[in-house]
């Protein structure tokens, strides 16, 4: 009775882990004995293999069966599936995404990769999340860590790392057509196909096509923010030799959609709301060479090409970004497992001014120059390991930087686990707070603020301190907990300046302001996760997250405004999800979440139901049903802070497809 009671109360309040599976296994089938036995390749936290449960971070894996029974239709939306991340529609083709706070739409604390590859954007060291599609079929698993990354990672991972991870070609081989419609998810389609080029070597190419519709504004009149994204690609995968595989990946997508943009203008009511359309091109080249030296060594050579363009009202231009990275790990006697690597990356970017941004020079180059090291040392055997390491960088706006962290990592027992890091991590000024000009629609009595350019502007910091303990009590249940306190230096601020008259090309008040790191501040919270197994058939995963945030002026000039506050991000959020496995080859999956108020950008908190239904009349089909925030008819889940775009709400949503594998 007790344990039922206490099984009752800890599973609805944490959120899920994800214990990861086997290719193509279904998790309601599989034992937690099994789960946690799996030698799963998680290598953000390492940069090396190694078992989800001895990680010293706080890692969560979202696999490729999780995504599909989930029945997300776009990479950010499996973000939900992690306790702790934040996931809000800004409008219908935007998202505002973090980790452990400091949200936005340009979350410039969270390192997002594909394959290892880095997709921010230059410019801004945020993602443009509607350009980052793939099938997701063919995801094997997207790696989160809540918590900073950068001593392997770099600038950037402050808050977070996701690394989203697709599979070999070896494991697409055949062929997958999926097709679908509904109310929000107007069509879409899929076809891939993999094959081999010869005993050795495989390959897989695929195309995909959505067209999405718009949301709506309070009173329910749609938005203009529909879009359309197509892509195709490849992938090759060899083995040279037993020691030496080779990877080809490349895509190209084309998308266009709407947006409508405040714009400034400079007579009353000086702002003027503008029809946009938005078109979105590019794509990548990317190469992997691996050698296994022996056991506990290996090499590693990776390198990339991304090239993309965005035409919009806003402003305009074409980015590119290259990177060559190398590491190579080995052991020292048999304490100590040492893993080394540099590389440069160099960003491009030409960008064309607009209505509301220019950027001066238009045209830039930009180099990062990359070591790390890093050692985990054994103390007792299958005991006590303590990692130590760094990242040395040299940027182009700040010199050196440095981002170091010790690691302990503890089994007190048979399948428990405590951790606990201390690490410093720092986010380098993007080439927009250096060389920005940006203007905000004016008030009523004709004062325009603009933000000018900042040439002394300085990298942001953290110290880090976390804490961890994972453990599975009996064979139906595993639990996780992570605990951290973050101290913040040096955040951005943006500090007035003399107010001036502009005569042209109407006369009107500016009221300057430049970017400085005036702020500083802490958050601490505590995030929960569990993973039981009712039944031989039915699965639940559930969890609950909390976090606090204060954030402070240092010594500032009157009026100057803090970039991040306390009511951005939510302070509690939490989920249940349910994966039943039903009679008659039936899959039926719901999820459950909430996510709380955020007061400085007037949004409510919400709870949400989504639910999907999937049969499967034949091995190599499967029809399904999913329904999409099912509880309410609309509701907002973010709203534009700096650049100023048409609130919307979400709306809900059904769709219907099939898939077809041959």
């Amino acid at each position: 009775m007790m344990r039922n009671l206490l099984l009752a109360v800890i599973v609805p309040l944490v959120t899920a882990t994800a214990w990861a599976e086997g290719p193509g296994r279904d998790l309601t089938e599989l034992t937690l004995e099994e789960l946690m036995d799996i030698e799963i390749t998680v290598t953000s936290a390492a940069k090396k293999p190694q078992k989800l449960t001895e990680a010293a971070a706080a890692i969560s894996v979202v696999t490729g069966d999780q995504i599909r029974r989930a029945g997300v239709t776009s990479i950010p939306e499996a973000f939900r599936l992690v306790p702790g991340m934040h996931v809000a529609r800004v409008d219908a083709n935007k998202w505002a995404i973090s980790s452990r706070g400091f949200d936005g739409r340009i979350s410039n604390k969270l390192l997002v990769l594909v394959d290892g590859r880095h997709v921010y954007t230059p410019l801004f060291t945020g993602v443009f999340w509607e350009v980052q599609d793939t099938i997701l079929d063919d995801i094997d698993r997207i790696e989160i860590i809540r918590g900073p990354g950068g001593t392997l990672w770099g600038a950037n991972a402050v808050n977070g790392v996701i690394n989203v991870v697709t599979k070999s070609a070896k494991h697409t081989q055949g062929g997958l057509l999926r097709l679908g419609a509904g109310t929000e998810e107007r069509t879409f389609g899929e076809v891939r196909y993999g094959g081999t080029l010869s005993t050795d070597a495989y390959y897989r190419i695929y195309a995909k096509y959505v067209d999405r519709d718009g949301f709506v504004d309070e009173a329910g009149n749609d938005t203009n923010d529909n879009w359309q994204m197509r892509l195709t690609g490849f992938r090759i995968d060899w083995d040279l030799t037993p020691d030496d595989s080779l990877t080809f990946q490349g895509q190209y997508y084309d998308g266009d959609g709407l947006q409508t943009v405040l714009q400034p203008i400079f007579t009353p009511p000086f702002v003027q709301p503008v029809r946009d359309a938005i078109d979105m091109t590019g794509g990548h080249l990317l190469a992997r060479w691996e050698r296994h030296l022996g056991e506990n060594s290996d090499l590693a050579l990776h390198a990339y090409l991304h090239r993309g363009n965005r035409e919009e009202a806003v402003a305009s231009g074409d980015t590119e970004i290259t990177e060559i990275d190398f590491q190579h790990r080995f052991p020292v006697r048999e304490r100590h497992d040492i893993l080394w690597g540099l590389g440069v990356r160099i960003t491009g970017d030409e960008v064309h001014s607009g209505a509301v941004l220019a950027v001066e020079p238009e045209r830039a180059t930009d180099y990062v120059y990359h070591a790390f090291f890093q050692d985990e040392i054994t103390i007792t055997p299958e005991r006590l390991s303590l990692t130590v390491g760094s990242k040395f960088e040299h940027n182009d706006y700040t010199g050196y930087e440095f981002q170091p962290s010790v690691r302990l990592t503890w089994v007190p027992a048979p399948k428990q686990t405590v951790w606990a890091a201390v690490s410093r991590a720092v986010r380098t000024p993007s080439r927009t707070e250096r060389y920005l000009r940006f203007t905000m629609p004016g008030t009523a009595d004709a004062i325009f603020s603009v933000w000018i350019p900042s040439a002394d502007y300085d990298s942001e910091t953290l110290l880090a301190y976390e804490l961890g303990y994972r453990v599975q009590p009996n064979e139906r249940l595993a639990l996780d907990a992570a605990a951290f306190y973050n101290c913040y230096d040096d955040l951005q601020a943006s500090e007035p300046g003399a107010p001036t008259l502009d005569p042209s090309p109407l006369p009107h008040a500016v009221l300057p302001f430049h970017f400085t790191n005036n702020s500083q501040g802490h958050t601490y919270g505590l995030e929960l996760a569990a993973d039981y197994k009712a039944s031989d058939h039915w699965r639940l995963y559930a969890g609950y997250s909390l976090l606090k945030m204060d954030i402070e002026l240092k010594d500032a000039l009157p009026g100057t405004q803090m970039t991040y506050t306390e009511g951005k991000s939510p302070e509690h959020m939490a989920f249940l999800r349910s994966s039943w496995a039903l009679p008659g080859n039936v899959d039926f999956d719901m999820a459950l979440r909430y996510v709380d108020a955020l007061p400085a950008i007037d949004v409510d908190g919400y709870l949400e139901l989504d639910a999907r239904m999937a049969w499967r009349p034949t091995q190599q089909m499967e029809l399904f049903v999913v329904g999409q925030n099912l509880l309410d008819a609309q509701h907002t889940e973010f709203r534009p802070v700096m650049i100023q775009t048409l609130p919307t709400q979400v709306e809900r949503s059904v769709y219907v497809g099939v898939t077809w594998h041959f």
